[in-house]
């Protein structure tokens, strides 16, 4: 199965946030959305889930625009998780888990949509928070019960929108480990915007790199994430470094320290 972006135009008022993006990303590929604050991920990202309609483009799944996919439908094949999860949600952590299921349930949860559920907080390791109120959580842990959601609803493509930046060290690289593991193993697809450029270097199957609204680059994490190509778009020097059969990105010093 197959997402495409094609030639889209979106914006604020009068405001042009994205100008003509265009890329796919199929099941079984983990595609990194990359580039500074401002860039239009966060835009991107909720125009490809429906949230937002373009301005002018077009997004299909399978050739088929996504307007005219039925909502309940649509969710079956796109789960969105938001940058911020921070509103107090008054439901107990499985009960927010098993709301992953809501597009599949006709009358009430079966026992089916329960062991998903379970396994998605074992996955994202809230299975001991089951009984507390989300409210009741940190930012940290609230975010892990939304990916616990997503995960929940077996959706063809994960839309998330910097899932890992209330997480620990320890938690960004679980729920990237987990994540890759279930968009190659189960034959879902991925786009994640991330700030982290380590985590796209290493967890990604394909980057798309933004700069002012406009495609930079678009390629695999070797071919976009270059010491020339994060100085163009974040105006840091780096170098690229290799451990342990990885590579990383080393930070060196950004080229001023005026305000953008």
């Amino acid at each position: 199965m197959r997402m495409s972006v094609r030639n889209l135009v979106q914006g604020y008022g009068s405001k042009t946030i994205l100008d003509d993006i265009s890329f796919d990303v199929d099941t079984g590929e983990v595609l990194a959305l990359l580039g500074p604050n401002g860039s239009g991920k966060s835009t991107l990202i909720k125009t490809i889930c429906n949230i937002m309609e373009p301005r002018s483009g077009r997004i299909l799944i399978d050739e088929t625009p996504i307007e005219d996919i039925d909502i309940t439908d649509l969710a079956k094949f796109v789960s969105y998780v938001p940058q911020s999860t921070a509103a107090a949600t008054y439901t107990t952590v499985m009960d927010t888990v098993l709301l992953g299921r809501k597009p599949y349930v006709t009358w009430s949860y079966r026992q089916k949509d329960i062991d998903y559920a379970l396994d998605a907080m074992k996955a994202m390791r809230i299975i001991g928070y089951s009984s507390r109120d989300v409210s009741d959580l940190s930012g940290g842990q609230r975010q892990r019960v939304f990916l616990a959601r997503s995960l929940a609803q077996c959706p063809s493509f994960f839309i998330f929108d910097e899932p890992t930046s209330a997480l620990d060290l320890k938690h960004q690289m679980n729920t990237m480990i987990k994540m890759r593991e279930v968009v190659h193993d189960k034959g879902a697809g991925m786009v994640i915007a991330l700030h982290d450029i380590n985590l796209a270097m290493n967890y990604s199957d394909k980057v798309l790199m933004l700069k002012n609204g406009k495609i930079f680059a678009y390629g695999t994490p070797d071919e976009t994430i270059t010491e020339e190509n994060i100085r163009a778009v974040y105006g840091v020097e780096s170098r690229i470094m290799e451990a342990e059969g990885r590579r990383f990105i080393l930070p060196m010093s950004p080229d001023n320290f005026e305000d953008d």
